[in-house]
């Protein structure tokens, strides 16, 4: 079972502050999209377990107001643990009705999984998934670009408000699984 996951941090760094956690299950060999996970983590809690850094709180100023929204005072947002402990819930109850191992992907191989399993460990709880289910979208794409002549990140509309940990992991899932189907038949390309 294959799930794309994004964030959305208030640094850069490895140890950085999640303020939300977006994911989508999906099938790279068909496209199709299924269940959706998306929780906003309160600003000033996650910092308690990450860092930021006046970068990317910079960067943060500039986005658009959509993508903002995750810090507005009525947005939903819950304590870091409580988050954590969704997803991991949310990833069990995936592998139940999905079947298989978990198979984690995330754009860079040095930021979203590394992070959130860096928040696990600050908040003393356990990842739900092992690191070496992890998968990289960016090798995938850069393959698509180098050895297929495709690049749907650039050029597949996304759909959404950029900056949004689900709508970015949806748009993910959909230019991995178009890349993935360039490569031939399922059958030929079983992870």
């Amino acid at each position: 079972m294959n799930i794309m996951l994004d964030l959305e941090t208030l640094g850069t760094a490895c140890n950085a502050a999640i303020v939300s956690i977006g994911a989508v299950v999906f099938d790279p060999d068909t496209g199709m999209l299924s269940d959706e996970f998306y929780r906003v983590i309160d600003a000033d809690d996650a910092q308690k377990y990450g860092v930021s850094d006046k970068d990317t709180m910079a960067w943060w100023l500039e986005q658009p107001e959509g993508a903002r929204r995750i810090f507005d005072a009525d947005n939903g947002a819950l304590e870091f643990e409580k988050a954590l402990d969704d997803f991991a819930l949310w990833i069990t109850e995936m592998q139940l009705q999905h079947g298989g191992q978990v198979k984690i992907w995330s754009n860079g191989v040095g930021f979203d999984c590394v992070i959130l399993r860096n928040g696990y460990e600050a908040a003393q709880l356990p990842c739900p998934w092992k690191f070496w289910n992890e998968f990289d979208v960016r090798t995938i794409v850069e393959i698509g670009r180098q050895k297929l002549g495709v690049n749907p990140k650039k050029d597949m509309l996304f759909e959404g408000t950029k900056h949004n940990a689900l709508a970015d992991a949806i748009h993910q899932a959909r230019y991995v699984s178009a890349i993935w189907q360039k490569f031939g038949s399922p059958s030929v390309c079983r992870m």
